[in-house]
This record gives structure tokens, sequence and C-alpha cells, in this order.
């Protein structure tokens, strides 16, 4: 689903373990010189459920240049070895996340376990940092939002006025929430940085759209619905 001039939603349709339904909401960020970017990559297996939404909205994942992770966790990097696979895209994601992406360190929520990608040769070839602004789509602003993990990071399209949110917002039938504190090991932290998100933008226009992982786009007055949320004082 097209969401602004530069920004598209991917919702990727899976079951819990538990069987229960579940969408995934991936975003895609297309520019006429920087090529297509994802936004993570969903669950192993998903492959073939992205090449068919990225075909739904025209777009090709021949042509994917980058998929930027915005944290680690496996239904955000379980596709992501088969997606660099067959495109060559780059990864870009923040310099905490890096290591667990490469297979370097175990997964934060699951420690002990073997570390994803570790068999997988992934690398991170840009590290980003937050308050850069990507030259892709006319400006997209990296915004560090940790707390649901160590290094989660969020994107916000500042000249289509979309923020790309992961897991640092959840959303339910266009209504938006903070994370999901049953998945957010550092709570606190989380909730300063949904501060961070209500204080944008510091450049470009206001936030009108806001696309969740868990839960899709926000649009009826996003900008009003991120201030009213708890947060914290940096």
């Amino acid at each position: 689903m097209r969401l602004s001039e530069h920004v598209y939603s991917l919702a990727l349709h899976t079951t819990t373990p538990a069987g229960q339904p579940m969408t995934l909401h991936l975003a895609a960020i297309t520019d006429p010189t920087g090529g297509l970017t994802l936004v993570d990559a969903g669950l192993p297996g998903m492959e073939e459920a992205l090449r068919a939404a990225l075909e739904h909205d025209g777009l090709d994942l021949s042509a994917l240049r980058r998929v930027i992770v915005t944290h680690h966790d496996l239904d955000h990097i379980g596709g992501l070895p088969a997606v660099v696979r067959e495109t060559g895209a780059e990864v870009w994601t923040s310099a905490q996340e890096a290591p667990f992406v490469q297979g370097e360190a175990s997964p934060q929520k699951r420690p002990g376990t073997p570390p994803f990608g570790a068999l997988k040769a992934l690398r991170v070839a840009r590290v980003l940092r937050g308050g850069e602004l990507l030259p892709l789509a006319g400006g997209v602003r990296v915004v560090a939002t940790p707390g649901h993990t160590v290094g989660h990071l969020s994107l916000y399209v500042e000249v289509d006025g979309v923020l790309i949110a992961g897991d640092a917002l959840t959303s339910e039938g266009g209504t938006l929430h903070g994370p999901n504190p049953q998945f957010t090991p550092d709570l606190p932290l989380a909730t300063r940085s949904v501060g961070r998100l209500a204080n944008l933008p510091a450049t470009g226009k206001s936030v009108t759209g806001i696309l969740t992982y868990h839960g899709g786009y926000v649009s009826r007055d996003a900008a009003g619905q991120l201030r009213a949320l708890p947060t914290a004082a940096e």
C-alpha cells in the first residue's frame, strides 16, 4: 500500500507460535537515484510473500539496493539472509545492533541462544547514527529509539511526513500505542525514545502518518496521537 510519494507499507501475513494470525508491516522507500530501500525483512521463509507485496505496488525485489534494519528481533531479520543472497543488497543498521545482525552476539532477548546469522555471512555495510540524514527520498532522518532493544532505530521521511517506527511504537485499528511492555526489556528507556519521536521534526514537515511494524499505519491525527503518549524527559 502506497502511503506517500516515497513510502510503501508491505503487509506480510503469518501466524504466531500459538497459532494466532499476525501481520508484519515492513516498509519500502523509493528514490529515483538511490533506488529501492527495504526497512526490515520479516521472518524466515517470507521471501515470496515479500516479493508479491512489492509487485502488488509495482515494485521489484531485484531493484533492492539496501535493507535498513530497525533492530535484530527475529521477525525483523529472519528473512534478511535470503533477501541479501538474492539481491546483493547492503545491510544498514545502528552500531549497537550490528553485532547481533552479523551473528557475533546472541540475541538480547534470548541470551545464550546461538547468534542469528552466525553461518549466514551477513555483514553490515553502513553503521547509522541517531540524527543522521540519509540522502534518500529527499532526506530520511535516523532517530535513535533504544529500549525495545539496545540499538533500535526509527526513520523519519521528512518531505513526506511519514515516520517508520519499527517496534518503538505499536498500533491497533488506527490508534497509536507505545512499545509493547512484554517485549521491551528497558521500558523507561523506550519511553524516553517515544518522547524523542514526539519532538519530531527538527526539520521538514510535521508527522502526518506513522507506520508501526505491529499494527500498521496510523494517519488520523498521527502527530497528536504521538504527543499524547506517555513519555519521559531525556
